[in-house]
């Protein structure tokens, strides 16, 4: 059940950072909060994401789809996140439509009726955009060729993770699950929030090109975005 809105400082004593709405999700606890103007998504403790540099997340999205042969393309976002991805897929020409995978409904709230709202303003309802509640790796497994350009931003990163049962979207099965969701001339973005040296390995042997983009953020490590085109 949702939490109300408040302005309990949270845990660790930063009182410029201000808990906007605790709620029990479908994986754990989930806290909104804001710092000045930034909002902050955490789940069970780990920071997720926040609303201060979206610049990566874009990147996986315009890469992925410019990797896509397909024009208009139907793009899968898997994680809405604080909603960078979905705007930059409906800024850009060449998208039809655009499909959501988002395991946590209150995230969706966030951005229909509360604070991200301010950042998506209403783009989650905009008439090209489908969300789907549940597990992204359940709407790939029923999409067998269903998307031109499937963009993954669903936890830190293949060695980094929040949710641990996310693991299996980085192996060589869910790299194959991913593979088996993309129309002929797709290509598959996955965001990351640090180098994988193994997760890039296991990407080449399941797709003939791979490229690897690099994002520099004030943590230090680079924000990286892995496109790969040509299932093998």
């Amino acid at each position: 059940m949702a939490g109300a809105l408040g302005t309990a400082a949270v845990e660790n004593g930063d009182v410029s950072a201000e808990v906007l709405q605790r709620v029990r999700g479908v994986a754990g606890e989930l806290v909104l909060r804001r710092e000045g103007d930034v909002l902050q998504v955490i789940s069970d403790g780990v920071f997720l994401m926040d609303t201060r540099d979206g610049r990566s997340e874009r990147l996986l999205v315009r890469e992925t789809v410019a990797a896509s042969a397909a024009a208009p393309a139907r793009v899968l976002v898997g994680g809405l996140g604080v909603g960078f991805s979905l705007l930059e897929a409906l800024s850009l020409p060449d998208v039809g439509e655009v499909v959501v995978s988002e395991l946590e409904p209150q995230v969706v709230r966030w951005h229909t009726d509360g604070p991200l709202r301010e950042i998506t303003r209403g783009a989650v309802e905009d008439a090209r955009v489908r969300v789907v509640l549940g597990d992204v790796r359940d709407l790939l497994a029923a999409s067998a060729g269903g998307f031109d350009a499937i963009c993954l931003d669903t936890d830190n990163g293949p060695d980094w993770l929040v949710r641990s049962t996310n693991s299996a979207l980085y192996d060589a099965d869910g790299i194959a699950l991913a593979a088996r969701a993309l129309a002929p001339g797709g290509a598959l973005g996955v965001w990351s929030a640090g180098r994988s040296a193994a997760y890039e390995q296991r990407l080449r042997a399941g797709f003939a090109t791979v490229a690897r983009h690099e994002t520099e953020v004030a943590r230090g490590e680079p924000d990286v975005v892995w496109v790969a085109r040509s299932p093998r």
